[in-house]
């Protein structure tokens, strides 16, 4: 495919309406106008600059330079798949490549009284009311280009609806897979996860790549969490050197309920990942980590929310990077605390280690509080590593390559010991071992 300098909007735009064309009736459908409203919001909006305060630091001009095959077809199969190295998991297994469900590489066996698993597309054919109720509900007034223009394309994802009062005992593992072996290929998943009243779940993201050519995801997640339900969500990222890649997730939370996050970014060209969490309930509570790898040019930027609703509700939130060669780190942590949400305790941290001079960390801590009787803190460090610790360790005979792995990779186990999924720690103690031994 061809990499000439395009324009990606107006493409994008003339495509949504050559697909509405051939729509018949189902062009006025609620889920359809939902849809619709979303590429108006994508038009007005645009793709964002750096002059746009939340991308200051994140250029998608490279991004948006080219033209991607979006939802293409794919030959993928389990001798393909052994390439990836993924970890062997007793769960449910969803695959997606370039976007698509692929039931055929797919596993889902957890009972259907206990949980309800398919694919978007095959749960709107199915019930279309009840996804329509759920699809947008959260993001409806988001201000993100991205998200909006994965509004107007939804096509594909998953779709989970978990009865009240269910405990899952098997995870959901998704697999997002972008085949790029031939041409560039586009993604625009759309996930909605419904946890009912008192139950729980855990839910793992992974997005892959198979090819050297260009790959674009551009993926949205909602997550509802009703009362005293508990949701641990994790997104782990391999992704190649040429891929590119914007998620946002958007949560909310009701009284007495819990939501667990970890996010790891261990490969990919550009990251921009969005974690949003709403607590709109009593006494909720949020944790939220964050772990990123970048080395040559990669870039990853993490912006989160968590805003604070109502009283008595806590949220903990750790990032943590370690930067080299020319990488580019962007952290951007927003706690807020509206006036109803009296009794709030909010904790943030982001720390950083850049091993090299050309490496650069922005980090933007934010804090607003509209209530008075609150615990609130926020701060962030970047340096080197420790010297005096590489010292102690050189002085017992260990050489420096294998010193400096050990202190980075306690570096990173505040974060990964936090993942409560042991095939998806280990898998990643792995990754991270010969990511940090590399160099």
């Amino acid at each position: 495919m061809s990499t000439e300098t395009i324009d990606l909007k107006t493409r994008l735009i003339a495509d949504f309406h050559a697909r509405e064309a051939v729509m018949n009736g189902e062009a006025s459908s609620e889920f359809h106008q939902k849809k619709r409203a979303g590429l108006a919001r994508f038009e007005k909006l645009g793709f964002p600059t750096i002059k746009n305060e939340e991308w200051k630091y994140s250029n998608v001009k490279d991004l948006i330079s080219v033209s991607y095959e979006f939802n293409a077809q794919s030959s993928i199969g389990l001798a393909e798949l052994e390439d990836l190295k993924v970890p062997k998991q007793d769960a449910n297994i969803l695959y997606f490549v370039n976007g698509i469900f692929n039931a055929g590489l797919s596993t889902i066996i957890s009972p259907v009284e206990e949980i309800t698993i398919s694919s978007l597309g095959d749960a709107y054919k199915n019930n279309p009311s009840l996804v329509s109720s759920f699809f947008n509900e959260l993001t409806a007034d988001s201000e993100d280009a991205f998200t909006a223009l994965n509004t107007a394309f939804a096509q594909d994802g998953v779709f989970i609806n978990i009865p009240d009062n269910k405990s899952v005992a098997l995870p959901i593992i998704l697999r997002f897979v972008s085949d790029a072996r031939s041409s560039n290929v586009g993604s625009q998943p759309r996930n909605i996860i419904a946890v009912g009243k008192n139950s729980h779940v855990k839910v793992a993201e992974a997005f892959r790549t198979l090819g050297g050519q260009r790959s674009f995801t551009n993926s949205v997640t909602e997550i509802h969490v009703a009362e005293e339900a508990n949701v641990q969500y994790y997104k782990v990222q391999n992704e190649s050197e040429n891929a590119y890649h914007v998620g946002t997730t958007q949560v909310r939370m009701r009284d007495r309920s819990h939501f667990y996050a970890g996010t790891v970014t261990l490969n990919g060209k550009f990251t921009r990942n969005n974690l949003n969490i709403i607590l709109d309930g009593e006494h909720c509570d949020a944790h939220m980590y964050g772990l990123y790898f970048p080395d040559g040019t990669q870039h990853v930027d993490n912006h989160t929310v968590a805003d604070h609703c109502k009283p008595n509700s806590e949220s903990n939130e750790l990032y943590k990077g370690i930067l080299r060669d020319k990488s580019k780190g962007v952290f951007n942590g927003k706690i807020f605390v509206r006036p109803d949400a009296q009794k709030t305790n909010a904790f943030q941290s982001c720390k950083n280690i850049v091993l090299s001079p050309e490496a650069s960390m922005n980090t933007k801590p934010q804090l607003e509080i509209f209530a008075d009787d609150v615990k609130c803190s926020h701060g962030t460090t970047t340096g080197q590593i420790d010297e005096e610790a590489l010292f102690y360790m050189r002085s017992r005979g260990i050489s420096r390559p294998e010193a400096m792995s050990l202190l980075m990779f306690a570096f990173c186990a505040d974060v990964v010991s936090q993942i409560k999924i042991d095939s998806i720690r280990e898998y990643l103690e792995n990754v991270i071992i010969q990511k940090l031994a590399s160099k």
